[in-house]
């Protein structure tokens, strides 16, 4: 009776160990969407790049300096302290008034806000293609395997048919020879197969940021493949492609980026026309000076 459930809760244990590790697409999808490194690091980038297009923006923007000086000075003088605390305040303010890369500068940073949004969107597509591609390899190597172990078995009932007909002189040795032969031709097409799920179920578990320690446990895909006849117009295709692809559309990105940069570097040639105002203020004396250009 005791046996009889310990293999009763060994059966559950299995049971609802393969049911949690099993993994749909969708549910694959999501996670590798959320928790993906390369994704991750596509949305930090998009982070930065506004930080990037801030400082590309500045060059029209006012610069503002303000100071405080102070000390103390000492020595023996006709009707004043030996030690006296002095100190003032100056500051000053520049508008660009004229300069060439300002325009350049402006478009250059939205270009790199675009950048960084269409590397996130290259990454977002490359990354669920790949654990796609993936989950379809795991199932089709996981069929695939079953499959051929289901012909083995099969072979293997063959190779005993055709001994028991041998040791009875009904057939000669090369019909078991044969039958051998063609059983053992499968062990490699299975290792194969096994080899290949196995990988496919590390890529799974690499898609979705999951840690690769030595007690992971490699997720199982759920579900099965449909076959399809599909006709591909291959014109239209390209078309398509060139038309939509998101790296196609990042290097065109690029390229209007390097166009903004020989702009900026062009407008160095021009004059430049700033507006300045500057003071100071000395409250020991109350000196003020101001000074506009």
């Amino acid at each position: 009776m005791k046996s009889f459930y310990r293999a009763l809760f060994g059966l559950l244990a299995i049971y609802f160990a393969s049911a949690s590790d099993a993994i749909t697409l969708e549910k694959l999808l999501q996670r590798t969407l959320e928790n993906n490194p390369e994704i991750q690091k596509a949305k930090c980038d998009l982070e930065g790049a506004g930080g990037r297009r801030l400082v590309f923006r500045a060059v029209a923007l006012p610069d503002v300096k303000i100071g405080v000086l102070g000390g103390v000075e000492g020595g023996q003088r006709a009707g004043q302290k030996p030690v006296q605390v002095f100190g003032f305040g100056y500051g000053g303010f520049t508008q660009p008034f004229f300069n060439m890369a300002v325009p350049a500068s402006w478009r250059r940073g939205d270009i790199e806000i675009l950048i960084a949004q269409q590397q996130l969107h290259v990454a977002v597509v490359e990354q669920l293609h790949q654990a796609r591609l993936a989950f379809y390899t795991a199932i089709y190597n996981r069929d695939l395997q079953r499959l051929r172990t289901e012909q083995r078995a099969r072979l293997q009932e063959n190779v005993g048919s055709q001994k028991d007909r041998y040791q009875s002189g009904l057939v000669d040795r090369g019909a078991f020879v044969s039958a051998e032969l063609e059983m053992s031709e499968l062990g490699s097409p299975i290792e194969t197969a096994r080899r290949a799920y196995e990988g496919a179920l590390l890529q799974l578990r690499q898609a979705m940021g999951d840690e690769l320690g030595a007690e992971a446990r490699l997720p199982l895909p759920e579900g099965k493949l449909d076959y399809a006849a599909v006709k591909v117009d291959f014109a239209e295709a390209s078309a398509n492609a060139i038309k939509h692809r998101p790296d196609l559309e990042l290097a065109r990105l690029v390229v209007r980026a390097a166009a903004e940069d020989q702009r900026i570097l062009a407008a160095a040639y021009y004059p430049e026309i700033h507006f300045t105002v500057s003071g100071e203020y000395i409250p020991v004396s109350g000196v003020r000076r101001t000074q506009s250009e």
